[in-house]
């Protein structure tokens, strides 16, 4: 319990330090991933914080994931931006991983879109798709949730909805008006840091994941336990589809992703203005 005291105490106070420095009042956030952080470039920039210089926030150590958290307007809203994320391959703890988002509940957060890059393991993806996450699960080898519970929410939250169907529906409006082809599938999230082996692609396939990747779920998980509303896509980086299985580097994977932004971008830019 004192551990757990210890960690709220951090994230309030982290969430007064920026409080001090923020003129705006955001209700939305979004998390840019993997080689998505130069959708930040569609922001018009009010403040920029890096991580290095915030109160007990971890900082990224991963190519392509600057670390600096940036304030300003996107679709003509106030929004507050995740320039780089945090993973647990990088050897934080879970909390460490999903500190943000609590700080971002402080902040008086109530809408969370996280993009990220993924493998895709449904043999009609291509390399370059967009696809919207209906649904997550979780095999990282920890739950955030694990331990004393932190006082922003019930102790057994429901995930049933953990990607926002009021969202994905818009998501999808959006998609058709721009004519920008998405698809549709359950995210899986694994520790890494290694890609996966073909075995372990076909397993995941199995169990009715479409993508794989090294994040989200634990942010999503900690943000429904805060009561955020949760929007999630994934840019379809490489193939963990038999006969279609080739080496893959994390230059690969940012090349790819960087690709496919410019249509992200067009659709969360849309929601955020609509939502």
């Amino acid at each position: 319990m004192k551990n757990c005291f210890v960690m709220y105490t951090k994230i309030q106070n982290t969430a007064a330090w920026l409080k001090e420095r923020i003129t705006s009042k955001p209700e939305t956030a979004i998390i840019l991933g993997t080689g998505l952080g130069h959708l930040s470039e569609e922001i018009q920039k009010e403040t920029v914080i890096p991580y290095s210089e915030i109160p007990n926030f971890p900082v990224s150590t991963v190519e392509g994931h600057n670390g600096q958290l940036i304030l300003g307007k996107l679709g003509g809203k106030d929004i507050l931006a995740m320039q780089g994320r945090f993973h647990y391959y990088e050897g934080y703890s879970m909390k460490e991983v999903t500190f943000p988002i609590r700080v971002m509940h402080e902040l008086g957060i109530k809408t969370l879109f996280v993009s990220n890059a993924a493998g895709g393991t449904n043999p009609s993806f291509s390399i370059g798709d967009l696809m919207i996450i209906t649904d997550h699960i979780n095999f990282m080898p920890e739950n955030p949730l694990h331990g004393p519970n932190i006082p922003q929410g019930p102790r057994f939250p429901d995930m049933s909805e953990a990607y926002d169907n009021e969202l994905i529906d818009l998501a999808n409006h959006i998609a058709a008006e721009l004519k920008i082809k998405v698809r549709h599938g359950v995210y899986l999230a694994t520790q890494g840091p290694t890609y996966e082996t073909p075995s372990e692609y076909r397993m995941f396939a199995h169990w009715g994941a479409d993508a794989v990747g090294m994040s989200t779920a634990p942010e999503v998980i900690v943000a429904r336990h805060c009561g955020i509303r949760c929007f999630g896509m994934s840019i379809i980086t490489d193939l963990g589809v038999h006969g279609k299985i080739v080496k893959v580097t994390h230059e690969d994977v940012q090349r790819a992703a960087r690709e496919a932004q410019p249509r992200m971008a067009a659709i969360m830019r849309e929601m955020i203005a609509r939502s």
